[in-house]
């Protein structure tokens, strides 16, 4: 399909790489679905909590955020790199600080209302159905629950190290997202 005929097919409403996130995430959400896995049910990891281990004791007293690996796969066609799928749930007033993750990463707000914010850009809040992007290393500030009453989730798809290794990386308050 020629760039012209593939730009007639968009939505006026909707922007280029708004139309290719959601194709994905449609894409990825049907395979899931459909029971599709490549990681089978026993070798997926189980439920994490996305501020144990290292997360900063910044945010205590409130629900942590919990994440839910559905599948991993390799990309056939960039060896060493594969897509991870999974449900983060996000209960009533749950807050996740300042992180990272190992490679970019689009999130579909499935349920609820999300306030979230990247390093250099403003808050902002994401309700059902929508979505934003981030890319590897970008340095999230916080995503929390809008609600203190009622429970939020997302659609995370990361695309990182074919290990399907840790997929957030928790940092100090101060860390200005360079190497150090």
């Amino acid at each position: 399909m020629s760039s012209q005929a593939f730009n007639d097919k968009i939505p006026r409403s909707l922007s280029k790489r708004r139309y290719a996130v959601a194709a994905a995430l449609v894409a990825v959400t049907g395979a899931v679905s459909a029971g599709l896995y490549v990681t089978l049910p026993e070798h997926r990891p189980a439920t994490m909590h996305m501020a144990e281990g290292s997360a900063p004791a910044g945010a205590s007293g409130r629900p942590v955020t919990e994440i839910k690996p559905i599948s991993c796969t390799p990309l056939p066609d960039i060896p060493g790199k594969a897509v991870t799928v999974a449900i983060v749930d996000f209960p009533s007033d749950a807050y996740t600080p300042r992180h990272h993750h190992p490679g970019n990463v689009t999130a579909f707000v499935l349920k609820g209302t999300l306030k979230s914010q990247l390093a250099g850009e403003p808050p902002m809040t994401y309700t059902q159905g929508q979505s934003w992007f981030e890319p590897k290393g970008a340095i999230h500030l916080f995503a929390e629950n809008a609600s203190k009453t009622e429970p939020a989730s997302l659609l995370a798809m990361f695309v990182a190290d074919e290990n399907c290794g840790p997929l957030t990386v928790f940092l100090p308050d101060d860390h200005d997202g360079h190497a150090r």
